[in-house]
């Protein structure tokens, strides 16, 4: 693991767009999978005028590693709407070049990204309680691949900010799991704030542990942690 300790959220932000470029340079197709949130807001405001409209970003391609349907299942997911209006609408990436993770196809989702060349890099958030992706704690094991999450009343009120009508509330969402994110060949997760100082200190501490799930990544023989001062302020 490499940690990368930074002054605020705006050099954060700063240091994960300057290595999601070194990844987006290189030659041949490169298969990169995105977080959304408010964490990486700023630094997709940094990367937009870099990528938007350029041919040598043409071969960049876009996936989601988690979904929130909307109960109707009438529209699309939650996270792939925040991406679009974060980063891929502004950014004018091509429709041919986002490959969208929902309901639908979750099942062979991991044989298609295999297909794809396997994910170049994914850049992932770090929750308060370890959590990365759609793994909360006790929601997943570390041996799965994507898979469908059956929300109970407790997951359903950690949805409820997701959406403006609590009865668009679904009982369920998708995830890569931890298996499907071990196999990426790099991984990148920033952290900015006091309120994951916690779980950042559960990272640096070596030990794997089912209850702080984002623990697991410290094995990834190629994985990057960019934390500004306070989230280290624990360590």
């Amino acid at each position: 693991m490499k940690v990368i300790k930074v002054k605020d959220y705006e050099e954060m932000s700063q240091v994960a767009v300057q290595i999601l470029l070194g990844y987006m340079y290189k030659d041949g197709r490169v298969n990169l999978s995105i977080t959304g949130g408010t964490t990486p807001k700023r630094m997709y405001e940094i990367l937009i005028p870099y990528v938007k409209d350029k041919k040598q970003f043409e071969n960049v391609h876009y996936y989601n590693f988690d979904e929130i349907p909307f109960k109707e299942e009438n529209r699309e997911g939650v996270t792939i709407s925040g991406l679009r209006k974060l980063f891929l609408t502004p950014a004018n990436i091509k429709e041919e070049n986002i490959h969208i993770l929902d309901q639908f196809n979750y099942e062979v989702k991991d044989e298609m990204i295999k297909k794809d060349g396997g994910l170049d890099c994914i850049l992932l958030g770090l929750g308060w309680d370890g959590h990365f992706c759609g793994n909360l704690p006790h929601t997943t094991r570390f041996g799965d691949g994507t898979v469908r999450v059956n929300c109970d009343e407790k997951l359903k009120e950690r949805l409820i900010d997701e959406f403006d009508d609590p009865k668009d509330i679904p009982d369920y969402y998708i995830t890569m799991g931890p298996r499907s994110i071990m196999q990426a060949k790099n991984l990148v997760m920033i952290a900015s704030g006091t309120k994951k100082a916690d779980a950042v200190k559960h990272l640096i501490s070596g030990e794997v542990n089912e209850n702080y799930p984002a623990t697991l990544l410290t094995l990834h023989p190629n994985f990057t942690l960019i934390i500004d001062e306070d989230a280290a302020s624990l360590l």
